[in-house]
């Protein structure tokens, strides 16, 4: 299982987090502030074209090549990854990262919230999990 990235964006749309793991080629500072600029109004125009009635917008973009799942938290915060396309399971690799952020990052008394995550802890916490999430390991097991 190959996950290529890991990304946060505010509710404003500005990207908070961004981190290519693996072998992955890492993208340049403004192709990531495009990824997530991008995926952002991407998300705003779905949500506000859906039929349906409070619509959460895209949740998986697929392509041949890569796939991207995102999970919006309610206060606005998108955490998503992009993957291998025929990588299932990431809802839950979602959720750990959502539990991650807000054990490291929110409860971390020097940060301010919509502002770039800047946290030691984190960035090792995230390591392990996606070396856990690679392995095939559970990943409901605790740090």
């Amino acid at each position: 299982m190959v996950v290529f990235g890991v990304y946060v964006i505010n509710k404003a749309g500005g990207l908070i987090y961004g981190q290519e793991l693996g072998a992955t080629p890492k993208l340049r500072a403004n192709d990531r502030l495009t990824l997530a600029s991008m995926f952002h109004s991407l998300y705003a125009i779905t949500s506000n074209l859906s039929p349906q009635v409070q619509s959460s917008g895209i949740e998986v973009i697929e392509t041949d090549t890569f796939k991207i799942q995102c999970k919006q938290t309610l206060t606005g915060t998108k955490f998503f990854v992009m993957s291998d396309p025929a990588h299932t399971g990431l809802d839950a690799l979602l959720r750990r990262l959502y539990e991650l952020y807000s054990d490291y990052v929110l409860k971390n008394p020097f940060y301010t919230p919509e502002m770039p995550i800047r946290c030691e802890l984190f960035d090792i916490n995230l390591a392990r999990l996606m070396e856990q999430y690679e392995s095939g390991r559970a990943l409901t097991a605790t740090f």
